[in-house]
């Protein structure tokens, strides 16, 4: 018959190994939630083929990619790879789309032909459209129609639930950010972004937005310091409102959430961050080191929400899968987190391994160690 200090032993044993199951189904769940993807550029005469970006995605464990229109090769190659994909319409395809029957051929053509085989989780309806830039002005009318043409089109195959459709913003329609809870959209947007945001509440849809801290710091480096853009400032920099804010990410973010709930989003519309980077050459701040630094940091960082929202994963694409050669300006050409010979330009962590130094004391404690 074992002694009592032999079942005490056994039983702390057992409990610790109960806790540390929890604790890494816990931690599964998070992985997933807060999963990185990166955005598959194409503007450059000297990338690799598709079906190579496809296996390199695979090899460093990129589950998520955003495509910037429906390449055939591009979607060809995506065929049983599992990746999951927000697909975008092109800016040039935002007139014909507001006609509901180019939209049904649109999906028809170049979604309904590759599922289920192509995993497509969302598609953008156009890419940082603005009433009030005059390069992209005169597509703001077409924007609302396309979106709902496309929607009803995914709604029609039964698809809306697996497949959300939106838009991708640029927080140049933002007029106060700062304090984040003040946030607001510019007064001259208001009606453009008004429906939009009630047909994305109506449809349960995240909104895409584009968030660069780089740009932010780049423009106003006397009050912007660069560790509170890179995620490496020590301690709180702004408090608003009893929420402390250690990087300019966050309080970018959630000065969207604030300007969103003001239009009338409610504070259950998600956002989903559809492009954020820092270019390694090119401009004020553009170096390998910084670059490396923030796409690491916002890779672990976003795992873990905002101020506003803590607790919840941010869904996010890095901006960009390569340096493009043939964009515009010099900068735009260096957001790449590979370099056109498939070489990583950093060293990034995507979740494929999770190591765990695990101890477990006879007293029950378990000591977990993650090189995440």
């Amino acid at each position: 018959m074992a002694s009592f200090s032999s079942r005490s032993r056994t039983c702390s044993l057992t409990a610790a190994m109960l806790l540390l199951l929890g604790v890494i189904f816990m931690a599964n769940l998070d992985m997933t939630g807060a999963q990185v993807g990166i955005c598959y550029g194409m503007m450059g005469n000297n990338l690799p083929p598709a079906t190579e970006v496809i296996a390199l995605y695979k090899q460093h464990n990129i589950k998520r990619m955003r495509l910037y229109d429906p390449n055939q090769a591009a979607l060809n190659a995506l065929r049983g790879s599992g990746i999951e994909v927000m697909l975008g319409v092109p800016n040039s395809d935002l007139q014909r789309l507001s006609n509901p029957s180019d939209a049904n051929s649109w999906v028809k053509n170049n979604v309904l032909n590759f599922w289920p085989s192509v995993r497509f989780r969302y598609i953008a309806v156009g890419n940082e459209i603005s009433p009030v830039n005059g390069g992209t002005s005169w597509m703001a009318p077409f924007v609302l129609p396309a979106l709902v043409n496309v929607f009803n089109a995914v709604r029609a195959a039964g698809l809306q639930d697996q497949i959300k459709v939106s838009i991708a913003v640029d927080m140049t329609l933002i007029g106060t950010s700062y304090p984040p809870s003040a946030g607001a959209f510019r007064g001259d947007v208001i009606s453009y972004l008004a429906p939009i945001v009630g047909h994305l509440s109506y449809a349960k849809t995240p909104l895409f937005a584009n968030i660069y801290t780089y740009f932010s710091y780049s423009g106003n480096p006397r009050d912007i310091s660069l560790p509170y853009a890179l995620f490496t400032s020590p301690s709180v920099l702004v408090w608003d409102s009893g929420r402390g804010y250690q990087n300019l990410f966050d309080a970018m973010l959630d000065s969207l959430y604030s300007a969103l709930e003001r239009l009338g989003g409610g504070n259950t519309l998600d956002v989903v961050v559809s492009e954020s980077g820092w270019p390694s050459a090119g401009g004020f701040g553009t170096t390998s080191d910084n670059a490396g630094t923030y796409l690491s940091n916002l890779i672990r960082h976003v795992k873990g929400g905002t101020p506003k929202r803590p607790g919840k994963a941010i869904e996010t694409y890095i901006f960009a899968m390569f340096d493009e050669n043939q964009k515009q300006p010099e900068l735009e050409k260096h957001f790449g987190a590979f370099s056109p010979n498939k070489q990583p330009k950093y060293n990034l962590n995507f979740g494929g391994q999770r190591n765990w130094d695990i101890s477990a004391e006879l007293n029950a404690t378990v000591s977990l160690k993650s090189d995440m």
